[in-house]
C-alpha cells in the first residue's frame, strides 16, 4: 500500500486492492555523495527528454525561435475548439457535484481532519494556483481587452475584440473587457485544477494508492496503470508541469526585471531575465531543501499579506466606490457573457478565442498537475463539497475583486487622460499604472518583490510535485532530487526565453497542454466513479 494509506483512510472507505508497493519500479543509484530513489522509467524518461530540449534550444536559438514561432497558433488555431469543449466540462463536473450527495464524502475517511487551518490552506492554493498571472494580467489584460473592444475595428477579422467588441462604446466596452478578463481567470482555470486535486486525494486518501498521477486512472485500466500504460500518463504529467511552469517562469521574469528598470533603471535584456531566473531558482532551492512546512507554506503566507496590503492600497487610493460597484457589476458582466465566451463553436473572434482563450486553456491544464497534486497534498480532511466550493468558488470571487481593483482603476485612470498605461507594454503596466497613484515607489517595490516571491512559491511547490511523480508516488524522496528538478525548471525557462522569447515558453505550454487535456478528460470519468464507490456514496 502507498505512503498516502499509511496516513489513513481514518473512518469507512474503500481501499483498492493491489499488489502494488510505492516505489517497487524504484532505483536507488549512488551519484556521489547523493542516494536517489527514482521511478525507471519515468525519471529517466522525463530528464533525458527535458535534457535534449533545452540542448536544442540553446544550441540552435534561430532554428528554435522559428520552430516555436509556428507550434503556438498552429495548436491555438487548430485544436481551439477542443480546449474550450474540455473547458467547458470541467467547470460542468466541479458545479454538479458540489450540488449532489456525492459531496458528502470526506477525503481521508470520516474521521479524518484538515492537515491546515484555512488561512494557511487559502494562502497555500492562492500562490500555487495564481500568483505570477495575477500580477503581470491584473492591469494588461483588461486594458487590452478594453483597447480592442472600443476601437473603430471591433469586430472585423484583424481585431482581437472579444465578442465583436462594442465599437465605439465605451462602457459597454468595459464591460465586455472585464468579463472576458475574469472569464480566462474565473472558473474554468480553477476547476481544471480541482477535478486533478479532487481526483488525486480521493485515490491517495481514500483507496490508498500511491499520490501519483496514474492513479487517478485505476478504475479505468485496472492494474495496467503500474506498467507502461501509467508510465505514459506520469511522464506526459511531467512535461505539463515543467513546461506550464517554464511559461510561468519566463512571464515572472519579464515583469520583475521590468518593475526593475522602471524604479532602478536595470536594463532590460537576456542576460538581466538570466540572472533573475537563476538567482530566484536559488531563493527557491533554499525553499525546496527546507520542504512544504518551514519552506512553501511561510512564503506562500508572506505572499499573501503582502497581496492583501497591495489590493486593499488600490482600493483606498483608487476609485474606491467604482471598485465596490464595479465588483458586483463585473461579476454580473461575467455571468452574463459567460455562455457566449466560453462557446467553442462558430466563433467570429478567432483572435480573441485562439490567441487567448485557447493559450489559456492550455496553459491552465499544463500546470494542472502541478497544482492539482499540491492542492491534494494540503487537503486532507475536506469534505468534497468543501474542497470544491473552497477551490473553485472562493478564488474564483477574488479573482473577481483583484481584476476589478487593478484593472478597474487602470481603466478609470486611461480613461481620465493617462494614455501611457494602454501604450506601455505588457510588463510595464502595472508599474505605469502604479506611478499615476500616491507612493508609487514603495508600490511598485512591493510589486516586484511579490512577483518574485510568487516566482520562487511557484518553483518550489512545482520541484517537490515534479519530484513526487518521478519518485513513483513517494513524498519522502531524498533531497537532491528536489534540487534537481528546481534547477532543471530555471534553465528550461532561460533555454525556452534564449531560445525563442515569451512566445517559445507559450508554446512549450501548448504543445503540453493539448495531450494532457485529453487525460484528464479520461481522468474524469475515472473520478466519478471513484466517487461512486465510496460508502458515502451508496
Amino acid at each position: 500500500m502507498s505512503e498516502a494509506a499509511d496516513r489513513g483512510p481514518d473512518g469507512d472507505a474503500n481501499i483498492i486492492d493491489t499488489d502494488y508497493e510505492v516505489g517497487q519500479h524504484n532505483i536507488q543509484p549512488q551519484i556521489g555523495p547523493f542516494g536517489m530513489d527514482i521511478h525507471n522509467p519515468v525519471f529517466a524518461i522525463s530528464a533525458g527528454a527535458i535534457i535534449l530540449m533545452v540542448f536544442y534550444s540553446l544550441a540552435l536559438p534561430e532554428h528554435a525561435g522559428a520552430f516555436f514561432g509556428w507550434l503556438r497558433p498552429t495548436l491555438t488555431s487548430g485544436f481551439d475548439w477542443f480546449f474550450l469543449l474540455a473547458g467547458n466540462v470541467f467547470v460542468l463536473l466541479t458545479l454538479a457535484l458540489i450540488v449532489s450527495p456525492l459531496g458528502k464524502i470526506r477525503l481521508g475517511g470520516t474521521e479524518a481532519v484538515p492537515d491546515y487551518s484555512y488561512p494557511g490552506w487559502f494562502a497555500m492554493l492562492f500562490a500555487a494556483g495564481m500568483g505570477i498571472g495575477l500580477m503581470f494580467f491584473g492591469v494588461s489584460e483588461p486594458i487590452s481587452h478594453y483597447s480592442s473592444s472600443v476601437a473603430e475595428g471591433a469586430g472585423s477579422p484583424d481585431s482581437w475584440a472579444p465578442l465583436a467588441g462594442a465599437a465605439g462604446d465605451a462602457a459597454e466596452a468595459q464591460r465586455l473587457g472585464m468579463a472576458a478578463t475574469i472569464f480566462h481567470w474565473g472558473l474554468h482555470p480553477w476547476a481544471i485544477y480541482a477535478v486533478v486535486a479532487l481526483a488525486l486525494a480521493l485515490f491517495a486518501y481514500n483507496k490508498g494508492l500511491p499520490l501519483s498521477i496514474r492513479s487517478i486512472f485505476y478504475p479505468i485500466f485496472g492494474e495496467r496503470v503500474w506498467g507502461w500504460t501509467g508510465h505514459v500518463i506520469d511522464t506526459l504529467a511531467v512535461f505539463a508541469t515543467l513546461f506550464g511552469l517554464a511559461t510561468s517562469l519566463g512571464i515572472g521574469a519579464e515583469q520583475a526585471n521590468a518593475g526593475l528598470n522602471f524604479l532602478f533603471g536595470i536594463p532590460v535584456s537576456d542576460t538581466s531575465k538570466v540572472v533573475l531566473i537563476s538567482g530566484i531558482t536559488g531563493v527557491a532551492l533554499i525553499s525546496v531543501v527546507a520542504g512544504l512546512e518551514a519552506g512553501v507554506k511561510r512564503l506562500s503566507e508572506i505572499n499573501m499579506v503582502l497581496a492583501i496590503l497591495l489590493l486593499g492600497f488600490i482600493i483606498i487610493v483608487g476609485p474606491t466606490l467604482a471598485i465596490v460597484t464595479g465588483f458586483f457589476g463585473n461579476l454580473g458582466a461575467y455571468l452574463e457573457y459567460l455562455p457566449a465566451l466560453s462557446n467553442p463553436f462558430g466563433r467570429d473572434d478567432a483572435n480573441f478565442s485562439q490567441g487567448w482563450t485557447s493559450f489559456y486553456w492550455a496553459w491552465w491544464i499544463s500546470w494542472s498537475p502541478f497544482v492539482g497534486m499540491f492542492i491534494a497534498r494540503v487537503s486532507r480532511g475536506r469534505t468534497v463539497r468543501e474542497f470544491l466550493f473552497c477551490v473553485l468558488i472562493v478564488p474564483s470571487v477574488v479573482s473577481v475583486l483583484w481584476m476589478t481593483a487593478f484593472g478597474g482603476t487602470a481603466l478609470s485612470l486611461l480613461q481620465a487622460g493617462h494614455k501611457e498605461i494602454a501604450d506601455a507594454a505588457l510588463e510595464l503596466k502595472l508599474f505605469t499604472m502604479l506611478e499615476q497613484l500616491p507612493l508609487a515607489g514603495i508600490t511598485s517595490f512591493i510589486g516586484i518583490v511579490l512577483v518574485i516571491v510568487f516566482f520562487v512559491t511557484s518553483s518550489d511547490s512545482g520541484s517537490l510535485v515534479i519530484d513526487t511523480i518521478t519518485a513513483g508516488g513517494k513524498v519522502d524522496a531524498p533531497v537532491p532530487q528536489r534540487v534537481f528538478w528546481a534547477t532543471f525548471e530555471g534553465m528550461v525557462a532561460i533555454a525556452l526565453l534564449l531560445g525563442g522569447g515569451l512566445g517559445a515558453l507559450q508554446a512549450a505550454s501548448v504543445s503540453t497542454g493539448l495531450p494532457f487535456a485529453v487525460v484528464l478528460l479520461l481522468g474524469c470519468v475515472s473520478l466519478v466513479k471513484g466517487l461512486m464507490s465510496e460508502p458515502k456514496a451508496k
